[in-house]
């Protein structure tokens, strides 16, 4: 048997290739995302693959079947550390979502916005925006979750 460093190298190199190939084929896509269809950045869509890839693990089980989901997962964990970096070190993608003049989000084509100091559930989708807003700013004011 050979010894473990040796196996560590050969294993390593095996996922960087792997790595190198990918990311010629899908043009850096991971790194940087085309944002067609999921909004996310870099973090957000590198998190989503690796959520995909263990529960594929969950559901399948560790075995001959998913020994390349492990090396898939093995990859995205080390494109989710260079992406944090690159988030630390890079200005804001420009690509996602801005906050306009009026505090509103607004996403691809304008569709959904929602005032930037508002919670999920505070959206105007939800039809009750005023009277949350109103509570939502008694109870940061007061301290008290029940706004009282």
């Amino acid at each position: 048997m050979k010894p473990t460093s040796e196996r560590i190298i050969e294993v390593t190199n095996s996922v960087r290739d792997l790595l190198l190939q990918k990311n010629a084929a899908y043009g850096d896509s991971a790194l940087k995302p085309s944002n067609i269809f999921a909004r996310g950045s870099a973090v957000e869509n590198i998190a989503c693959r690796i959520a995909d890839n263990l529960m594929r693990i969950k559901n399948k089980g560790l075995n001959d079947a998913t020994e390349d989901t492990v090396q898939d997962l093995i990859g995205y964990l080390i494109l989710l550390k260079i992406a944090i970096e690159d988030e630390r070190t890079q200005p804001i993608n420009h690509n996602l979502p801005k906050h306009n003049a009026d505090g509103y989000t607004s996403l691809h084509n304008g569709s959904f916005s929602a005032p930037k100091n508002l919670d999920w559930w505070e959206t105007p989708s939800v039809g009750r925006t005023s009277k949350i807003r109103t509570e939502r700013s008694e109870e940061k004011a007061s301290g008290d979750p029940m706004g009282g």
